[in-house]
Formats: C-alpha cells, sequence, structure tokens
C-alpha cells in the first residue's frame, strides 16, 4: 500500500504533465481495438510487456484468465467476463481478443494438484470453469513438452478459453464477419518474453520480429 501511495505521488511530480493531454482526451471516451483477457497475478502486467499507454487496451483479470463458456451461464444472471465480452463487441466495436496465459501460473498448480483438493469453495468452483483435464494434458501436442507440466496446461488453458470464448453467440456472429480475431497469447515471467500461438505450426511462437511481421500481416 505504501508503494501505492509513493507512486501516486511520483505520478503527479513527475509525469502527469506529460499524460494531460491524453488523459483531457479519454476522459471524452474510450476507444480501444482490444480485448485482452489476462490473469490476476501480479506478476503479469500487460502495460509493460506490450508497452500500452492508457486508453489502448479493455482488460478482463481474472484468477487463471479464464473464459466460462456461455453454455454454463445458462442458469446464472451471467458474469463479468461474459458482460466485459459484450460491452466490448457492441459498444467499442473490439477487433481483437486475446487470452494471455503465463508461466508459473497458482490457478494451474492448483488445478494440477486436482481441484478436489481446493478447500476455498469459490476458488474450487471457479477452478472448474477452466475446462483443462490432465488427461488432455498428455495428449496436447500444442504445448512445448521441455517446458514444467503446469506450464503446459497454462498453453493448453489458453487454446481451451479460446474455445469457451468461441461458444457466444455474438463472437461466433463477429467472426463469421470477418469483424473479430482472436489470439492465444503466453507470458514467459522468468524471461519477459511473449509467444503467440501459431494454428499454421500448431505451437506457441516467440513474439520476435519474424513473428511480429507475421502477425501483422495476417491482420491486414
Amino acid at each position: 500500500m505504501k508503494k501505492l501511495i509513493n507512486g501516486i505521488l511520483e505520478f503527479r511530480q513527475n509525469h502527469l504533465p506529460h499524460y494531460m493531454e491524453n488523459y483531457s482526451h479519454l476522459a471524452l471516451g474510450q476507444s480501444p481495438d482490444t480485448l485482452l483477457v489476462v490473469c490476476s497475478d501480479s506478476r503479469v502486467a500487460p502495460n509493460v510487456f506490450a508497452s500500452t499507454n492508457p486508453g489502448d487496451v479493455f482488460v478482463i483479470r481474472n484468477v487463471g484468465n479464464i473464459i466460462p463458456t456461455c453454455q454454463a451461464l445458462e442458469d446464472q444472471n451471467g458474469s463479468s467476463e461474459a458482460a466485459a465480452i459484450e460491452f466490448a463487441l457492441r459498444n467499442l466495436l473490439i477487433k481483437d481478443i486475446i487470452i494471455c496465459g503465463h508461466s508459473d501460473c497458482g490457478a494451474m498448480r492448483a488445478i494440477l494438484s486436482g481441484i478436489e483438493a481446493i478447500h476455498d469453495p469459490h476458488l474450487k468452483g471457479w477452478l472448474s470453469e477452466c475446462g483443462c483435464s490432465l488427461q488432455e494434458l498428455s495428449s496436447c501436442e500444442s504445448t512445448n513438452k521441455n517446458l514444467l507440466s503446469h506450464n503446459q496446461l497454462a498453453q493448453m488453458s489458453v487454446l481451451k478459453q479460446m474455445e469457451h470464448l468461441k461458444t457466444y453467440p455474438l463472437v461466433q456472429e463477429r467472426i463469421k464477419e470477418k469483424k473479430l480475431n482472436i489470439h492465444g497469447w503466453y507470458f514467459d515471467i522468468a524471461k519477459g518474453d511473449v509467444y503467440s500461438f501459431e494454428e499454421e505450426f500448431n505451437r506457441f511462437i516467440l513474439i520476435d520480429e519474424e513473428e511480429a511481421l507475421r502477425i501483422l500481416k495476417r491482420l491486414n
């Protein structure tokens, strides 16, 4: 908490003047073109590893970067994730959605250890929405087998959440109209590297200059 308070003072004293024009513009509304689904983990800071500014990205943060299927919400009054997806597509006209997992994810470790062993009922219920099974992990060819099991599961979960996202009618509609792209990313905390899933190669590839050109060409 002390770091946050001191950070506010530092921002006001050293950085706010440089942001004033941007904030004045943002006060009139937001127009991001990307929705990023990322874990609540404090070590995962997309504004740092993707060099984004305020207003650039609409963000969903939750434990394990999970998107429940549309069917899973039928008996509920919706969810924060579903509400954010609808708002992003209907109001912000988002063109790209990124599901971003990461290394050393506590949620993936918990799933790997067995959800039934989790004592916290809300966490247990939430992680069950992930939809990843350990049986699938052993047969998944899209993850890097050189990674530790929980990191393999993190990559596999990204692919699973991409599937979950496509269960929403509005998402299906925008994809059919070629107005929406869905991407899978994986952030390696220890190295600070970001990987993108490439269907062509059926694996996650480091976003270096070559991969960045490949992605940008596909977007254009």
